[in-house]
């Protein structure tokens, strides 16, 4: 049952507003919105109402992270769950498998070029006035070295274990990551290392220091290392030979 409320409630609540308002009769009351708030609309929430709705959700966010790192921003939502949706019913597709590979290995290329560029050019100009000064060294690769301290041991193989000491950082002068930071050298094999490190290293005596500044073609390329090298970084690296362990 419905409760009806009463006349004389109603007359009384809107004399109430009448004096508090200053409004003058009953009509303005009802053209007078100004107390009514309106409560913002809310974007509808993802339901999650079972784990095949969780998979489908965290898969979404799993392949999304890794795309969008390797610079894609955009992406036709409706093909990719028809090609989805072909191989789980096992459909005919519109591709091949090696046709799909070939496809998303282009065009994640043609991504992280783009996403790149800024970067590329940066050090491109970094590197072209940084080989003018005085002492800078210049490999046929393009590797450029400057020599802080020249030892007088052997000099390491492509295929040797050094141990080393070293400071990496961007052309900007960040500094990305420190063996003297740590407090610890390392040891590796320069066959196992970027181009850069592996030529430039082998020119190095043991009982050495010098400064390497490494174009992106030599060092992580256009994909980058992690989250601190950027695609198409060019790289300079603080170098101190310690020992050819083997």
């Amino acid at each position: 049952m419905i409760k009806k409320t009463s006349p004389l409630i109603l007359l009384a609540t809107g004399a109430v507003y009448l004096l508090t308002t200053g409004c003058s009769s009953l009509q303005e009351i009802a053209g007078n919105t100004s107390h009514i708030i309106y409560a913002e609309p809310q974007p509808p929430k993802p339901e999650l109402s079972n784990a095949i709705d969780s998979m489908s959700y965290a898969l979404g966010m799993i392949d999304a992270t890794f795309f969008k790192s390797q610079g894609v921003d955009t992406i036709n939502f409706a093909l990719m769950n028809k090609g989805f949706h072909a191989v789980l019913k096992d459909e005919k597709t519109l591709l091949t498998s090696q046709e799909a590979d070939m496809t998303v290995r282009e065009q994640l290329q043609a991504f992280m070029r783009k996403k790149s560029q800024a970067a590329i050019e940066e050090g491109e100009k970094f590197l072209a006035e940084n080989k003018k000064r005085d002492g800078v060294k210049v490999t046929p690769s393009g590797l450029q070295y400057e020599i802080l301290k020249l030892g007088n041991g052997p000099k390491p193989s492509d295929t040797s274990t050094v141990e080393v000491h070293y400071e990496g950082f961007l052309v900007n002068g960040t500094k990305f990551d420190s063996s003297r930071d740590r407090g610890e050298s390392i040891s590796f094999a320069l066959n196992q290392v970027i181009k850069g490190w592996t030529e430039g290293v082998q020119l190095m005596p043991v009982g050495s220091r010098f400064k390497f500044y490494i174009p992106y073609t030599l060092g992580y390329g256009e994909q980058g290392a992690g989250g601190t090298i950027p695609g198409g970084a060019a790289l300079i690296f603080d170098v101190e030979l310690i020992n050819i362990v083997h």
